[in-house]
């Protein structure tokens, strides 16, 4: 465990959070949110995916939405998902310097999430770090501690994958528990053990809170020294391809507990909330987050 410290706090809300809303969001509706993020002191934030909005309808207007906030917010870390070359090769057109490339530990979710055999989505890394070197590549390994269809990874299996991501130069993991399935003992245990076996690496940790663990699991991981936190305003959002994966670990909530405790996030709660009740009233009827809490 670590005393209180300065923790990065990533809102994903704008991708992960809007991605599974039942209508879609016009792009000044999620420009505004965004805005409000960065006026309430979030500094590292994902805004958006490059997708086939045939696959995600919400995020059709990635483009237009990447373009503006990379004009309008120069020193924020902005980045997007980006499931194959391709996406990256926009997100670096558009000029983004980061973007996170998500593969699943297990190879049923894989599959159902991204159309691809394990193998194939490490050989499209080794083509995005091949052709954009210049990149900064973080990989989100999805289900790392829990899958729908092959049930709980062992550790070995987890840091092994997440060596063969290493060896193509990746140096910045997130460990995804995708359908909200861990708790805090091996989100500790599984932390600790990558953490040990790739000292030269950076790993944060998204936690969703399927099973009300959320917080508990994400505490778990600053505590074992994660270098990064990820969370959506209000909860919204959860994996489409993932069944029972129903939201996210509130960022709200977190901030006010870790504020609580003497971390520091520079993040201005009052403004945070206020957002989040503005999020929860803007998108009533498709909302699909689960504990926006009003009177926090």
């Amino acid at each position: 465990m670590t005393e209180p410290r300065a923790i990065p706090v990533v809102e994903v809300g704008p991708r992960d959070g809007l991605q599974n809303l039942k209508e879609y969001l016009p792009t000044d509706r999620k420009l505004a949110l965004i805005d409000g993020l960065i006026q309430a002191g979030v500094t590292h934030m994902q805004i958006t995916s490059f997708v086939s909005p045939k696959a995600i309808p919400q995020m059709q207007d990635a483009e237009e939405v990447a373009r503006i906030c990379l004009e309008r917010y120069p020193q924020a870390d902005l980045f997007a998902l980006v499931p194959n070359l391709r996406g990256a090769q926009t997100a670096h057109r558009l000029g983004m310097k980061k973007v996170a490339n998500v593969i699943s530990l297990s190879e049923s979710h894989n599959k159902a999430n991204i159309n691809r055999t394990r193998s194939q989505s490490l050989e499209e890394l080794d083509r995005i770090r091949e052709s954009l070197p210049e990149l900064e590549v973080c990989v989100d390994v999805a289900t790392a501690f829990g899958c729908p269809f092959e049930g709980r990874p062992t550790q070995q299996a987890l840091v092994d994958f997440v060596g063969q991501v290493h060896q193509l130069g990746v140096r910045t993991f997130c460990l995804c528990d995708t359908i909200g399935v861990a708790d805090p003992a091996q989100v500790r245990s599984a932390l600790a053990a990558v953490k040990a076996a790739f000292p030269d690496s950076t790993v944060q940790v998204h936690i969703h809170d399927t099973r009300n663990m959320g917080i508990v699991n994400t505490l778990a991981a600053i505590e074992c020294g994660a270098d990064g936190v990820q969370s959506t305003l209000g909860g919204l959002g959860g994996c489409p391809f993932a069944p029972g994966a129903s939201g996210n670990t509130a960022t709200e909530d977190l901030v006010y507990m870790l504020h609580l405790m003497g971390y520091e996030t520079g993040i201005d709660f009052p403004k945070l909330l206020g957002l989040a009740k503005e999020l929860y009233t803007d998108v009533p009827g498709n909302y699909s987050g689960h504990h926006i809490h009003i009177n926090s």
